[in-house]
């Protein structure tokens, strides 16, 4: 009889699950499968990070032989301990950041340790510096390692930030101060200094030879002590330990060269420079001469990937975003490799070389496209054999994801605007749709052509979405960022209402049936489009959003950073008649806000303003909050929840069934 009733069951069971409508905000809110790929020196293994529960993340290492497991190596809670960028050091050695944002000293403070562990999860070793009881100061930053070098297994070159310690008259006691760069053997500790302290130093680089060609030093503070946003680069002669001088960079308004990295052969440093008000790429003679040499340049947007292969990061291209990110190859072997991936990969035309072997023999390589979130594979380049090793979000592996289309559409003054369209699967061609203005976040960013995980969703669930690159955002040069998204936010707004305002005259959208979603500075765009013309959009969702100008000012003060963020914003009029909290009685849509208490980009209490002053306006107003959580909500439930709830509350109110 049992043997009868259990297929019945079981039928029944699979029946009733097909009738269930899929979860979609679960699908596409869970965190991808695997991040921060990294293939062993030989070749034979790969390790990844896949999540945990919450903020959770465990680091993982697999070999490449057929029937091969993933073998687990540590993991971390998320609370507030997060994994991210495991690079292997040795055959059998890993080096990895640890990061995570606490509540302390009556602000929100960011950290990163480096660790580094064996393949089987044991000897595992701290090689930050560490404080004691007798450190002055606090050590957020872990430092980072500079030099992978290949040639010496299990060591590498690290800078490292040190404190000043007062157990003086011991051999503990230090005056030492700044960042350093000390040479660590991962498994032992044992380290020998390369670089002293230097209590100005921001950054190093090498030639990924072992040798320290370049020193970035945060420029002149003056009596404030607040950073400028100016770095003063320095360099040295082949075998010379003399610093020289090699240009100032304005990280603010990226005036000057800004150096990524030195060829060890050729003796140039490789980096960024403006022409003609785009980013542009240069070269500069490490002979002395300081010659500078363009490289590449476009007329249109900045130049602004630069692409490194191998354990050296030997830098062999770069990169720019037209309509979609394009690849230009130096080298001719990874040019014909890449033209050679393209036609093995056609239907995933974004490709990119992820880490290699020491002798390059084998690559790991990722592909994706604006349908398909991502493969990796595996490629021997001796063979000539190349295998998928894992996809990034399974969840979503059998749900038909709507096509990305590059588009142009006036503002107001006449302008052509750039921004990317989706459209649900199978209304290519509708009129009259639901829909949605997703603006991104900075705003000194820009959105590109590919996959987006919040873009996608809403379509899964019938919007049409617009992502508009309206002014403000960055990628199209001086002239397009005009003079940043805060103090020129009447354009960057008008921008995006003008978005808006295209979808229902090109007939795309029902206007009774138009919504707003953005995430941070997108999120303050939403809210504040909805201050300036209250009766467009009729939903406003705003995740982790600016809402009041002179708090986001604020909440820099005390930090080195603060002169930059306070000029960044400016003053004036603008300051109030842009912050959303401040002209909240204007909005008549509904707003639904979202926010992570941890968020150091942008406080909780601005959200709390935000929800104040509407409740306040007899608005309609939701704020959803999570204690744990930092500007990014890391985490799948609360994703999850955050587009259930998004989802619904935009259908309630534009009408739509549930």
């Amino acid at each position: 009889m049992g043997s009868k009733v259990l297929p019945a069951l079981v039928a029944l069971v699979l029946l009733t699950a097909a009738s269930e409508p899929p979860d979609m905000a679960a699908r596409f809110g869970a965190r991808e499968d695997v991040a921060d790929l990294s293939l062993s020196p030989d070749g034979t293994k790969v390790a990844f990070i896949a999540p945990g529960p919450g903020q959770g993340s465990a680091l993982y290492a697999m070999g490449l032989e057929e029937g091969a497991k993933a073998q687990l190596i540590l993991r971390t809670n998320g609370k507030p301990e997060r994994l991210s960028g495991c690079h292997w050091v040795s055959v059998q050695r890993l080096a990895c950041t640890i990061y995570g944002v606490v509540d302390g000293a009556g602000d929100l403070l960011p950290f990163s340790r480096m660790i580094a562990v064996d393949a089987t999860g044991g000897n595992l070793k701290m090689l930050s510096k560490r404080e004691n009881g007798y450190s002055r100061g606090l050590q957020l930053g872990g430092g980072d390692v500079v030099d992978w070098l290949p040639d010496e297994d299990g060591t590498v070159l690290m800078s490292r930030v040190y404190l000043p310690d007062d157990h003086l008259g011991s051999h503990m006691g230090s005056t030492a101060e700044g960042l350093g760069i000390d040479r660590i053997d991962t498994r032992t500790l044992a380290s020998s200094r390369i670089e002293a302290p230097d209590r100005d130093a921001v950054e190093y680089i090498s030639d990924g030879r072992g040798t320290v060609r370049i020193k970035g030093r945060r420029g002149p503070s003056g009596a404030t002590g607040l950073d400028t946003g100016i770095i003063n680069y320095l360099y040295r002669l082949p075998g010379s330990r003399a610093w020289q001088k090699l240009g100032d960079y304005n990280a603010v308004t990226q005036e000057g060269f800004n150096p990524y990295a030195v060829d060890h052969d050729r003796n140039l440093a490789f980096g960024f420079k403006k022409k003609d008000g785009r980013l542009a790429f240069y070269s500069v003679a490490l002979d002395g001469s300081l010659r500078e040499e363009l490289i590449f340049a476009r007329p249109d947007v900045d130049v602004d990937g630069l692409i490194r292969i191998g354990r050296r990061n030997r830098v062999v291209g770069i990169s720019y975003a037209t309509d979609a990110r394009l690849p230009v190859y130096f080298d001719p072997e990874i040019q014909k490799l890449s033209a050679s991936l393209g036609k093995a990969l056609p239907d995933q035309p974004t490709i990119r070389v992820v880490d290699a072997s020491v002798d390059e023999g084998k690559l790991l390589v990722f592909a994706n496209s604006d349908v398909d979130p991502g493969v990796y594979y595996v490629l021997d380049r001796k063979t000539k054999q190349m295998r998928p090793f894992m996809g990034v979000r399974d969840a979503i592996a059998d749900v038909k994801l709507g096509r990305v289309k590059a588009v142009t559409y006036p503002a107001a003054d006449g302008t052509m605007v750039p921004g990317y369209l989706t459209l649900p699967v199978g209304k290519e061609t509708a009129k009259g749709l639901p829909a949605i203005v997703l603006p991104h976040g900075g705003p000194g960013a820009r959105d590109e052509w590919g996959f987006d995980w919040l873009s996608q969703f809403y379509a899964a669930r019938g919007f049409a979405v617009l992502q508009p690159n309206f002014r403000g955002s960055r990628g199209y040069g001086d002239a397009w960022f005009q003079d940043n998204g805060f103090r020129s936010w009447r354009i960057a707004v008008g921008d995006v209402m003008d978005a808006g305002r295209w979808l229902v005259a090109q007939g795309i959208a029902d206007p009774a049936k138009l919504g707003i979603v953005g995430w941070s500075y997108g999120g303050y765009a939403a809210l504040q489009s909805a201050v300036v013309d209250p009766d467009l959009f009729k939903a406003v969702v705003a995740i982790a959003p600016v809402t009041d100008l002179a708090s986001l000012k604020e909440e820099s003060r005390g930090w080195t950073n603060f002169r930059i963020v306070n000029d960044f914003v400016g003053t004036g009029p603008h300051v109030r008649e842009g912050s959303p909290a401040q002209n909240a009685a204007r909005i008549k849509a509904p707003v639904i806000l979202f926010h992570g208490a941890l968020d150091r980009n942008v406080r909780i209490a601005e959200s709390r303003l935000m929800a104040s002053r509407l409740k306040d306006a007899g608005a309609k107003v939701e704020l959803v909050t999570w204690d744990g959580l930092d500007h990014y909500l890391d985490d799948s439930a609360a994703r999850s929840e955050m587009l259930r709830k998004s989802d619904a509350f935009l259908r309630t109110a534009m009408g739509m069934s549930l």
